[in-house]
């Protein structure tokens, strides 16, 4: 009988598996209410690519993102239509052309999108009631008005110039996330309790076509193709 893969195990599979408790010990989230607030310390935190902002505001705490050039001591508004960096403004109030990052998805969700380092979105078109962004990936979303964003781009740009010279710092940095990432074993080089594709009998991956709804772990294998034939025009 075998046993459960990594996929499967990943996330639920005991400690080893689990993100520790106080990985993520900092919520990245905008208050809902507005104001003026003060950047009291610029924080380093294992598991983000970028540099953290600790901000005071009516004596209230939170973190954000901080951007390229924010010091200690600097102070950032809430709401307005004042265009300088690091201010936290709302869509409509946003010129065209203005590079924003930590930007929320729906209004009031504390900012989900852009928050990895040296990252951006740019403000495009303008609609009554939605803002189009060109995302890093180069693709266009539309968002509603009322959503809120960080001016200016995410500290942190460069990362991954500089090469990873030994395993062992690419272990500490993927163990920081939590759960084994890293290394990665090929399938077909585990044995065959370990997983389907296990065993020494033959490095081709097996035909199997598992279901498309089938959960993480269960889903490996070959993918059934969303169609086939030759497409018509």
């Amino acid at each position: 009988m075998g046993k459960r893969i990594i996929q499967q195990a990943r996330g639920k599979g005991g400690p080893r598996y689990r993100v520790r408790s106080q990985t993520f010990r900092y919520r990245l989230e905008y208050p809902g209410e507005e104001g003026k607030g003060k950047v009291l310390a610029l924080i380093n935190s294992s598991v983000h690519s970028c540099p953290l902002a600790k901000i005071m505001l009516n004596n209230k705490m939170f973190y954000i993102p901080a951007f390229q050039g924010m010091i200690e001591g600097q102070e950032i508004i809430l709401g307005g239509s004042e265009i300088k960096l690091g201010n936290i403004l709302q869509l409509k109030n946003i010129p065209m052309g203005t590079q924003v990052y930590s930007v929320e998805v729906r209004p009031r969700d504390g900012g989900k999108l852009i928050r990895s380092g040296g990252n951006y979105a740019t403000v495009l078109k303008k609609i009554p009631g939605k803002v189009s962004l060109l995302l890093p990936s180069k693709k266009e979303t539309w968002l509603n008005e009322d959503c809120r964003a960080v001016i200016g781009i995410i500290a942190g740009q460069g990362r991954l110039e500089k090469p990873i010279m030994k395993a062992g710092k690419r272990f500490y940095m993927k163990r920081a996330k939590g759960g084994r990432v890293w290394p990665r074993t090929s399938a077909v080089k585990m044995n065959a309790v370990d997983h389907p594709f296990g065993s020494g009998r033959g490095k081709r991956i097996k035909s199997k076509i598992p279901k498309r709804n089938a959960p993480p772990g269960a889903n490996v294998g070959s993918l059934s193709p969303r169609r086939t034939g030759r497409k018509k025009r």
